[in-house]
């Protein structure tokens, strides 16, 4: 049977997302009459506006249906690349570019519409609230551009500051780490619902319990992946980028740190703080990494260069999770969330020592590179054996009650 009270709140969150959307293409428009610059490209990107007013991804995440959004990411994905390597011959197809890539992602979002039929009935036009819904809204969309604001903000004030060659080595960089670090945040999206369900049933037992096997279990994955990606970018990097990026090979590793700091915080806030409606802290802890952000870039920018931006933004990552970690206090025992911590680093420092120095011997190539992953992720593999964290014994304790 489709709920009522579930299709209302469905269409009056869609609905103040379609006005609110509407005044963000107005403000696109107005910006778009005032400038005379990249025109052509900035209309094609304006079709990702109108994608998100039809992404409704966020409905299936709150079922905990995460087989059609991943189903339809996987499609556009393979889709948009098949058809960038068909239409895209040259640099003058920037524009066909961005188009193949807004487009997608707009008929993707649309390809999860007829599911709907299934989960909510028409609206009660009579009995719509649509701005009930704008203050948690609000909540949630401040911490957002505060994070935009300082990730943007790196760019910007190195490439004004250092040249524009900074900024784009910064920007390759910062996109590798960030491509990895997408493992370990993914857990955040599956997780908040399941989060928020259990505080609503005032379960607050098992919703630590889920906070501690999860931040235990994003510790697993990001302190392998931090220092992996640090033993392999010496030279991967300029293979994968070519000698004119040479130099992101020796600003990876330092930025890998945040792999495990987002990692971390995306347990404490995104799984923890948001579901139990403390947005405020959640608000906090971000602008904090925002403010840190721009106070440090200055000196360590005119230092340091582009070094100096990326310790920056470690910097900013450790400032936001160490906020976090202040505000569960109360909640949470230390003791018991990072009682692991010291196996996984010792793991992986072990796992580092090992690849590093078969990054050093031998040459570059995607064969070598497949065989460092692999023997790490072995080396990894046997030191979890030996150290037995948290979620190697929940395994064993499994195999055992699957035999009986």
């Amino acid at each position: 049977m489709i709920s009522k009270k579930r299709s209302q709140s469905f269409w009056e969150i869609n609905f103040m997302r379609f006005i609110t959307i509407i005044g963000a293409y107005v403000a696109f428009g107005i910006f778009f009459m005032l400038t005379d610059k990249y025109q052509e490209f900035y209309l094609a990107q304006s079709w990702q506006i109108l994608a998100a007013a039809l992404d409704i991804s966020w409905f299936f995440m709150g079922l905990e249906d995460f087989g059609k959004t991943v189903l339809r990411n996987f499609a556009v994905k393979i889709v948009s690349v098949v058809m960038i390597f068909m239409f895209v011959k040259n640099a003058g197809d920037i524009n066909l570019y961005i188009l193949i890539l807004t487009l997608s992602t707009l008929f993707g979002n649309l390809t999860l519409w007829p599911y709907m039929r299934r989960y909510v009935r028409k609206p009660d036009w009579s009995n719509l609230h649509i701005w009930r819904h704008l203050r948690p809204s609000l909540a949630l969309f401040v911490p957002q551009i505060a994070t935009q604001i300082y990730l943007v903000l790196n760019k910007t004030m190195l490439g004004s500051m250092d040249g524009v060659d900074s900024s784009g080595y910064y920007e390759y960089a910062d996109r590798i780490v960030k491509l990895v670090l997408a493992v370990v945040t993914a857990t955040g999206t599956v997780m908040l619902p399941r989060m928020a369900n259990t505080f609503a049933k005032k379960d607050f037992k098992k919703l630590n319990e889920y906070l501690y096997r999860s931040f235990d279990f994003v510790t697993l994955l990001s302190v392998p992946m931090a220092f992996g990606t640090a033993a392999v970018a010496p030279k991967f990097a300029p293979w994968f980028m070519g000698q004119d990026f040479a130099i992101t090979g020796k600003l990876i590793p330092i930025e890998s740190i945040i792999i495990v700091m987002i990692a971390w915080s995306s347990a404490l806030g995104t799984q923890y703080l948001l579901p139990i409606g403390k947005n405020k802290e959640y608000t906090i802890s971000v602008t904090g990494g925002a403010v840190a952000n721009l106070v440090l870039n200055v000196p360590l920018i005119i230092w340091l260069g582009v070094y100096g931006a990326i310790i920056s933004t470690v910097l900013s990552e450790i400032v936001v999770t160490a906020i976090q970690v202040f505000f569960v206090r109360s909640k949470v025992e230390y003791s018991r969330l990072f009682s692991g911590l010291w196996k996984y680093l010792l793991s992986g420092a072990v796992m580092y020592a090992v690849v590093y120095t078969m990054n050093v011997r031998l040459n570059a190539g995607f064969k070598q590179f497949a065989l460092q992953i692999i023997v790490g992720m072995i080396v990894y593999g046997i030191m979890m054996l030996i150290t037995r964290p948290a979620p190697v014994r929940y395994l064993g304790i499994l195999r055992e009650k699957i035999r009986r």
